[in-house]
């Protein structure tokens, strides 16, 4: 590195890119540059060539600040299903494991329960008594009508009637719940064992039964899940709470391919924290992938604030002393018949990272269209700037 106090004028320029993309444009303009301060760097043409030095002009961006989240994969809860037996009982039959694809109604067990038994017996009884109430009932209401039968009689076999009305369509529900036809039933039908099946169709996610196991009936049985339909919830803490509402785009990777990336929408966020000081936000996502399964983790990033700004790409601002500069292109000149390119590290203030882009924010009076920086070899100038003389013509 070498510091000097001369004016001098371009001879040679080096070739100079946009940011957006390899299009034509003008070149830096002849004009006269000081060389001075501690803040130059300067690199002769082997050198300047060797670092990889491409410049180019900061470009208006719009830009989005990312809300980093952690997330998983979850099926919605029309598909996913927990699979109990309602009256437990001793396990029979069954062949699920986990992964097993079942279709809806299909057979998942066998639960064997003399209860079953039980209540088919009182079931049927209960129907015979309430057919004899039913004849009954109709025929003390003719005799009544013809002054034959008493009204007390007949307000007596009508509650007999409607009582056993009640206690047989109580126990059809009840059968009916355990998959049983109350209308298919009659008493060579009794059967002590029944069948638990699918309610959806899918994939079983945990199986938690064999055969002689006793289940009861708050045990879950099984879990299946259909794939076909998922959704990315976010776990959210109280202090980004409100940065985040619906309608908000996302985007987010698995741990173990992190370059390939998901798109999503925000469907729903939540209103209220949970006792952890954390809210959930669910997003649909965009083009669902089969390797997006229910329970697999992911790293999002929730698009918050939206704006246009001065932006260059990442690799053009570097860190020094724990302040962010760029480098601004001065001009090309020579020197004792050597071509010589002169850069200033000029501090800035870095704001949002987006999608390889950072919103830079300089000194007032910069004129972002009149100055070249260097966006290729930021860090190779800083080197040379650090150490002073390193890269010294």
């Amino acid at each position: 590195m070498k510091i000097r106090s001369i004016n001098i004028t371009f001879v040679l320029f080096p070739a100079v890119i946009l940011l957006a993309g390899c299009r034509p444009a003008a070149e830096p303009e002849k004009v006269s540059h000081e060389v001075s301060g501690p803040n130059m760097v300067e690199l002769n043409a082997a050198q300047y060539s060797s670092a990889g030095v491409k410049l180019g002009m900061a470009e208006k961006r719009r830009l989005n600040a990312l809300l980093k989240v952690s997330g998983t994969i979850s099926a919605t809860p029309r598909n996913l299903a927990s699979v109990s037996a309602p009256l437990g009982g001793f396990v029979k039959q069954t062949e699920i494991v986990q992964g097993t694809e079942v279709t809806k109604g299909q057979v998942i067990a066998v639960i064997e329960n003399f209860m079953f038994i039980e209540l088919q017996q009182s079931y049927l009884e209960t129907r015979a008594r309430f057919t004899y109430a039913e004849i009954e009932f109709k025929r003390h209401t003719e005799l009544h009508k013809d002054n034959v039968y008493s009204e007390k009689n007949l307000q007596q076999t009508e509650l007999e009637y409607k009582t056993l009305k009640i206690q047989m369509m109580g126990l059809e529900q009840k059968l009916t719940g355990l998959g049983i036809n109350p209308h298919q039933l009659s008493e060579d039908k009794i059967t002590g064992i029944l069948p638990v099946v699918a309610p959806i169709s899918g994939f079983i996610r945990k199986a938690n039964i064999n055969i002689g196991k006793y289940v009861s009936p708050t045990d879950v049985i099984c879990e299946i899940v259909n794939p076909g339909e998922v959704v990315l919830e976010m776990v959210v803490f109280e202090k980004d709470v409100r940065k985040v509402t619906k309608g908000q785009s996302v985007r987010f990777s698995t741990p173990d391919d992190p370059a390939k990336e998901y798109s999503a929408v925000i469907s729903q966020a939540g209103h209220a924290l949970s006792d952890d000081k954390t809210m959930m936000a669910y997003a649909r996502i965009s083009q669902p992938a089969p390797d997006l399964m229910a329970g697999v983790s992911v790293n999002a990033g929730i698009e918050t604030d939206n704006l246009v700004a001065w932006a260059v790409p990442e690799e053009a601002v570097v860190q020094f002393n724990e302040k962010a500069y760029v480098f601004v292109y001065k001009g090309a000149r020579t020197e004792n018949g050597k071509i010589i390119h002169d850069f200033t590290a000029t501090e800035v203030i870095k704001g949002i990272t987006n999608q390889g882009f950072c919103e830079i924010r300089m000194a007032p009076g910069f004129d972002f269209q009149k100055n070249w920086l260097v966006v290729c070899g930021a860090y190779s100038l800083l080197a040379a700037w650090k150490n002073a003389g390193e890269m010294a013509c």
